[in-house]
């Protein structure tokens, strides 16, 4: 058998127990992806990030209990924080490179800023499953629109907080990751608000979702005709983010907290 570092890391937290808990496995080459996928299962964290350093590149890959993503915010940040604080590592930016292109990460004012491409969300045709799936809730969204994931728009942050998603219809989709649903704020000091659903996925309501955010920053950018925004995640557990719209590519800064580490063996 042999020994691999594991960290566990509350992402976007202001303090422990807060924020979303990521799972960060540093590799010297990649295991097979089977391999990783039950690591991320066993894990139990909404997602597992795991990497290999070339040079300095950082190749990374993100699993959740049930399957790869293509991008993920909160466990980027968690794997951020490890390589500034656990490995050591003294350059400014660490570069990440993944299926979704490249990513760069560093320290600002104590926290950390994450620099995604933007997916602004487009209008769409919702097909039934959503339009069933979110039917509990109070009042219909005042838009829906699509990116990655679908994109609900609500008239006031209430009806995001009330939100009672069904997935017995929304796990019927097979088009998207997940449910973003967003309204603009009430409160002060906060631009905007929202939750994020996964489909077909043990997780269900996701705490605190960086990817989600390279949709709703440029929206809100343009909505709000404001660059830089401060967004709050309306989860059980909630998380804070500042947020800056950078036309192809947006940044996220918040802060992280180790939690746990050790070792897995294999």
């Amino acid at each position: 058998m042999k020994s691999f570092p594991i960290y566990q890391v509350d992402s976007f937290a202001e303090e422990l127990f807060k924020g979303n808990p990521a799972t960060v496995c540093p590799l010297e080459e990649w295991l097979p992806t089977e391999t990783m996928k039950h690591l991320a299962e066993e894990n139990n964290t909404s997602e597992t990030a795991f990497f290999i350093r070339n040079g300095d590149i950082f190749h990374i890959r993100w699993f959740t209990a049930d399957f790869e993503v293509d991008l993920a915010g909160h466990p980027t940040l968690a794997a951020a924080h490890v390589i500034f604080n656990e490995m050591n590592y003294n350059k400014e930016v660490i570069h990440f490179e993944c299926n979704s292109g490249s990513l760069f990460v560093k320290q600002n004012n104590g926290m950390i800023e994450l620099n995604l491409p933007a997916r602004m969300p487009e209008k769409t045709n919702p097909p039934l499953a959503l339009i069933e799936g979110i039917s509990k809730a109070h009042h219909k969204p005042e838009h829906i629109f699509k990116s990655r994931d679908y994109f609900l728009v609500y008239e006031d942050e209430n009806e995001v907080k009330q939100f009672m998603p069904d997935f017995g219809w929304l796990n019927q989709l097979k088009d998207a990751v997940g449910i973003i649903i967003t309204a603009k704020s009430d409160s002060d000091g906060i631009d905007f608000v929202s939750r994020f659903f996964v489909l077909n996925s043990r997780i269900g309501e996701d705490q605190v979702t960086g990817s989600s955010h390279s949709s709703l920053v440029p929206y809100w950018s343009k909505r709000l005709n404001k660059t830089q925004m401060v967004a709050k995640q309306m989860s059980k557990r909630g998380g804070i983010l500042y947020c800056e719209d950078k036309n192809d590519r947006v940044t996220i800064s918040g802060k992280a907290i180790l939690y746990m580490k050790g070792e897995y063996y294999l």
